[in-house]
């Protein structure tokens, strides 16, 4: 028999594949819900089977807003998976989220619309008013901090994630909105991504990292691709250490 999926793990921007992963093999698949993003990538991480997700697609080839949100969670329920680290790249709101800095929040806004964010959209399914008062589970939250800490990573604990449509980046304005709404971080991706864990029954955690500061916080001038994508790789380095020791 099999050994089960330990950890499913959905990448951002800039992390596309899973260095650590040993003997990867794709897993392709469709859902009740439509396809998924890509291709699943099973392999090992200190010898437990760990399932990978490029949630923008393997080339980055889906915007927020058209990403299968539903088929990416419902395909990773659907192999055995229980435990989902959602890995996002933010853009820094607070002084202590600056660029490459890493963090795992508790707590999201959802500034997002026009997303489908609920299994409950069709017709004839089951209405389900799912607690989302604390929406990243503690339970994951406390194994990513533990291993964090057991490996001399350094990590923020705790923050607000404040969720927008995309692509296109925030107005100085918007972000200045969202910091006083509480806001420490802000992606594209964080919704319905969580919502949809919760409603399936998926325990989920995020692990963010800071690409850039917000408009108008820190130094930010020109927010550039090249900026983002050197800063998440940065960020990205301490991440096989973290899967290990999360793992062992």
């Amino acid at each position: 028999m099999t050994d089960p999926i330990a950890l499913a793990v959905i990448g951002g921007t800039g992390l596309y594949k899973l260095a650590a992963l040993e003997g990867a093999h794709a897993l392709e698949g469709e859902t009740i819900y439509g396809k998924p993003s890509g291709p699943l990538r099973i392999g090992r991480i200190a010898g437990k089977r760990v399932a990978f997700l490029a949630r923008h697609g393997e080339g980055h080839s889906l915007p927020p807003h058209k990403i299968n949100y539903r088929a990416n969670l419902r395909r990773l329920k659907d192999i055995g998976a229980t435990r989902v680290l959602a890995i996002n790249a933010v853009g820094g709101i607070t002084d202590h989220y600056g660029p490459r800095v890493i963090g795992c929040p508790d707590q999201i806004i959802d500034y997002t619309w026009g997303r489908i964010s609920t299994l409950c959209e069709e017709p004839g399914t089951e209405v389900l008013h799912v607690d989302f008062t604390e929406p990243y589970t503690a339970s994951l939250r406390r194994d990513v901090l533990a291993a964090a800490s057991l490996t001399g990573i350094a990590m923020v604990d705790g923050g607000c994630y404040g969720a927008t449509q995309g692509p296109r980046l925030e107005t100085r304005a918007e972000i200045a909105r969202m910091r006083r709404d509480g806001c420490d971080l802000v992606g594209m991706t964080g919704m319905p991504e969580a919502g949809l864990a919760r409603e399936l029954g998926l325990d989920y955690a995020c692990l963010a990292l800071v690409a850039n500061w917000a408009a108008g916080c820190g130094d930010a001038g020109e927010i550039t691709l090249e900026e983002v994508l050197a800063n998440v790789e940065a960020a990205t380095a301490p991440l096989p250490n973290l899967l290990e020791a999360m793992l062992r």
